[in-house]
C-alpha cells in the first residue's frame, strides 16, 4: 500500500469516533480545488510511509483510538486496498472509507464484505457540471451514479458531501444535486479553504452568508443537509 500521509488523531474526521488518518497516494480525478495535491499529482516525489509502521503504530493505540480513515488520493484505485482494510479491522479499528464515487464495483464489494463502518462519498458538482468540476471535461458519471444509488439504498452508513468553491458552484448546481440524492441520510456542504496544497490556485471560497443560501436551496429536497467547516 503506497502511504504518504498519517495524521496521529483526529475527533472529526470520523462523526462521533476518535480516529486517525491514513493518506493514500494518486487519484483519478484532478479537480483544481482538491486540497491534497501532492497526493494526487507527482506522488513520486512524497515520502513514504512503510506498510509495516503504519501497523505498528495502530498496535500501540489499540484502546485509544476508536477507527481509522481512509483516504486520500482516491483508496479505491489502489490494489490490494480489501486487504489492507481487513487489516485494520483485524487489530479492533473500526474503518470509515473517503471515495470520490468512481469505482462502484469495489465499494460495492467492499461494503458486502463487511470492510468498512462508514462512508464518505464527494459529490463534486451537479451531474450537468462534473466533468469540468473534476478535470476531466468528458468524463462519463455513470460510475458515480451507481455508487450514489448505492449508497441511497442504506447498505453502510453514509455521508455525501460537496466542496463548494465560487469559480464552480452556482444556484442552479445546487438544485441539481438536491434532485440528483434526494433522500440521502446526511449532506454537508463544505467551504472551500485554499490549503496551500491545491491543483490550481487563485480559486475562492463563498461567504458564510452565501453557504447558507446554498444549504438552504439544498435542503428543500435534502432536508439532512448541513453545513460543515463554518
Amino acid at each position: 500500500m503506497v502511504i504518504q500521509g498519517l495524521q496521529r488523531l483526529t475527533l472529526l474526521d470520523f462523526p462521533g469516533k476518535v480516529a486517525c488518518t491514513v493518506f493514500l497516494a494518486g487519484c483519478n480525478f484532478r479537480c483544481p480545488f482538491c486540497h491534497n495535491a501532492s497526493l494526487v499529482v507527482d506522488t513520486y516525489k512524497n515520502k513514504e510511509i512503510p506498510e509495516e509502521e503504519f501497523f505498528a503504530f495502530l498496535n500501540k493505540r489499540k484502546g485509544i483510538l476508536d477507527g481509522v480513515c481512509v483516504t486520500g488520493g482516491e483508496p479505491l484505485l489502489r490494489p490490494g486496498i480489501e486487504e489492507f482494510l481487513e487489516r485494520i479491522q483485524r487489530l479492533g479499528f473500526l474503518v470509515k472509507l473517503d471515495t470520490n464515487g468512481s469505482f462502484p464495483d469495489k465499494l460495492i464489494r467492499i461494503v458486502e464484505l463487511k470492510l468498512v463502518d462508514y462512508v464518505a462519498m464527494d459529490i463534486k458538482n451537479s451531474q450537468e457540471s462534473y466533468g469540468k468540476t473534476i478535470g476531466i471535461e468528458d468524463y462519463d458519471i455513470s460510475k458515480v451514479h451507481k455508487s450514489v444509488n448505492y449508497l441511497l439504498r442504506g447498505n453502510v452508513p453514509y455521508e455525501f458531501r460537496t466542496t463548494v468553491v465560487r469559480e464552480f458552484h452556482q444556484r442552479s448546481d445546487f438544485e441539481s444535486i438536491g434532485r440528483w440524492i434526494h433522500g440521502a441520510n446526511l449532506y454537508y456542504l463544505q467551504q472551500f479553504v485554499d490549503s496551500g496544497d491545491v491543483i490550481r490556485e487563485g480559486l475562492h471560497g463563498y461567504n458564510k452568508d452565501i453557504m447558507n443560501q446554498a444549504l438552504e436551496v439544498v435542503k428543500k429536497s435534502v432536508q439532512t443537509a448541513q453545513l460543515r467547516g463554518l
